[in-house]
């Protein structure tokens, strides 16, 4: 137990809030630069329990802003690599590493055997649907997102019964601006730092019922400094939902937005491969519901944004990662 005494001796922890740690099991979405903060800090806290899922392995791009990775574990995927790296910081915690990407598929299961989410991913689909799945499952998520030097932390959904908050959907209902990643905007390693140590830190408040609760709360960090407000009274919205491609229907209208050169192979053989479609366009049929399908889940969700103008039916959205 001297390995906690010093967050012991606080009184928002003590000998009780500890055991509320050890006991608990938090879903980290995402190994990269944010989740390598999250998963330092809340294994070092002494958390039961991580299960983390990310289905990339680690490049050498990477370590410039994800420090739990060494030259050598370059090319191992990035989950076993942060297995190993957790094992050696603090053995107590037990790790369940998936190298799988998150879907709307495997999201219910991996939520609703968690107490806290966690989302690190970057990724519009992973927080879409981490964010609907936590609201309906009452659970709490934190989510953030970094890019270039700016970025943001948000606690959302939760129990309603017990100071819970609005969901991701309901503070921001429309699609992103920009379709920009670290890749092509780069980032500075630490401002992901920063923002995966506030995810941190979040997490530990929600298991330990510190009050004011973070749920509700959003901070954004923009040059150089933090803005803080409340999110509570923000109304749901109902936009459209990310779908696992094994949800598809048989009778679905499937439009590939995906270009023949980015993706050789189509969401399905039936579908449409129509890389403008949204504003204009054919329609589906009376009951027919449509399923937009890009890379990354933001081409999609601009076209349903871009086909609830003039069509009023079901609208479905499903993000393939980089299949081709």
């Amino acid at each position: 137990m001297s390995r906690y005494i010093r967050q012991m001796v606080l009184p928002e922890v003590d000998a009780e809030g500890q055991e509320l740690i050890e006991a608990a099991h938090v879903l980290v979405v995402g190994a990269g630069g944010l989740g390598v903060p999250v998963l330092q800090y809340l294994a070092g806290a002494g958390i039961g329990r991580i299960t983390l899922i990310d289905p990339d392995s680690v490049d050498e791009t990477n370590l410039h802003r994800q420090p739990l990775y060494r030259m050598k574990d370059v090319g191992q995927p990035k989950v076993r690599a942060a297995a190993q790296a957790i094992a050696r910081l603090n053995p107590e915690v037990m790790v369940d590493a998936l190298i799988d990407r998150l879907t709307p598929a495997n999201a219910p299961a991996l939520v609703a055997a968690a107490d806290v989410v966690l989302d690190c991913a970057d990724s519009y689909a992973a927080s879409y649907t981490l964010s609907d799945v936590c609201l309906a499952a009452g659970k709490p998520l934190i989510s953030a997102s970094a890019l270039g030097m700016a970025g943001y932390v948000g606690g959302f959904c939760g129990d309603p019964g017990k100071g819970g908050a609005p969901s991701l959907r309901a503070l921001f209902p429309d699609p992103p601006d920009s379709g920009q990643t670290c890749a092509t905007a780069g980032v500075l390693g630490p401002v992901v730092g920063m923002l995966g140590c506030l995810q941190a830190q979040m997490a530990l408040a929600v298991i330990l019922g510190l009050t004011p609760s973070p749920l509700g709360q959003f901070t954004r960090f923009e040059a150089g400094r933090f803005t803080q407000f409340h999110f509570d009274g923000a109304p749901e919205t109902s936009g459209p939902r990310f779908i696992a491609a094994e949800d598809i229907r048989p009778g679905d209208m499937v439009i590939d937005l995906r270009p023949k050169d980015e993706a050789p192979r189509k969401a399905t053989p039936e579908a449409l491969r129509m890389p403008g479609y949204g504003a204009g366009g054919p329609l589906p049929a009376p009951g027919q519901r449509i399923v937009l399908a890009c890379r990354s889940g933001l081409r999609s969700w601009r076209a349903a944004d871009a086909l609830a103008r003039r069509w009023d039916g079901e609208i479905t959205l499903l993000a393939l990662g980089d299949d081709s």
